[in-house]
């Protein structure tokens, strides 16, 4: 379905599952209409038929892997359609990568790279000239709190997110578009299934529910905040991390299973 012209459509990036499933989800409560990013076609549109009947807002699909050019192209395209503004961007798509830096294949971390930080650019810079022209609009960036550890690629990818967002933040947030690098921890996702991380070399306390990392995301974001980092044991994590030595925060280096 197309979504309305009298309500605010947000655009959020892999929605099939997890915390991109969760955005949708409580912004199609929220009363806004969805695009629905992912690769799974038939979990999309099953998500987009649950919503429009739950929430009464139009829900649109957009099959697409974002580790493509021409799939990226296509999402860039819907983002800056005149026609069918978007107020709302979610970059959430993101992948992990099991095994220690040297065991990968220089593929797989281009992927990784490109899918977290050039995508994720290519989308906002899509996004952001109609939010100006428009005075206002929301771009929420899904990063991590291991972007203060230093932890690998993924760390280090999540980094970069970080101080783009802030720096977006600042540099468009009197221009009414507010931008937020959301930094979970753990979270109960099929993200750590995916990647084949077994989860239980992670205490339980430390683990996060996708509801309240998305609630405490959006909050901030809409307070205009440039870091949203849920949950106060992360919060203390991220502030330890900045006085720490690099070799404590390091952590042991990841086995494959």
């Amino acid at each position: 379905m197309t979504p309305t012209s009298t309500r605010t459509t947000a655009l959020v990036t892999g929605a099939s599952a997890g915390l991109g499933h969760e955005f949708a989800k409580q912004l199609a409560a929220q009363g806004h209409d969805v695009v629905l990013v992912a690769r799974n076609a038939s979990r999309l549109a099953a998500t987009a038929e649950e919503f429009q009947r739950r929430y009464g807002i139009s829900a649109e699909v957009l099959a697409a892997d974002l580790t493509k050019d021409g799939d990226v192209a296509a999402v860039v395209e819907r983002l800056k359609d005149p026609a069918r503004p978007v107020g709302i961007l979610v970059n959430n798509a993101g992948i992990g990568l099991l095994h220690n830096f040297e065991d990968n294949h220089p593929a797989e971390e281009a992927s990784h790279l490109k899918l977290h930080a050039e995508t994720s650019m290519l989308l906002t810079h899509a996004a952001l000239k109609g939010m100006l022209e428009r005075g206002g609009g929301r771009i929420i960036n899904v990063a991590s709190v291991a972007a203060f550890l230093p932890r690998g690629t993924y760390s280090a990818a999540k980094a970069w997110l970080v101080s783009f967002s802030r720096w977006a933040n600042l540099a468009y947030r009197k221009r009414g578009v507010k931008v937020t690098a959301v930094c979970p921890g753990f979270t109960h996702t099929e993200f750590h299934d995916r990647m084949g991380m077994d989860k239980s070399v992670a205490p339980s306390w430390t683990w996060l529910r996708a509801e309240r990392v998305v609630r405490e995301g959006l909050a901030d974001n809409e307070r205009g905040k440039a870091v949203s980092i849920p949950s106060k044991r992360y919060k203390v994590v991220a502030a330890v991390a900045k006085v720490a030595p690099a070799r404590l925060m390091a952590g042991p280096a990841r086995k494959p299973k």
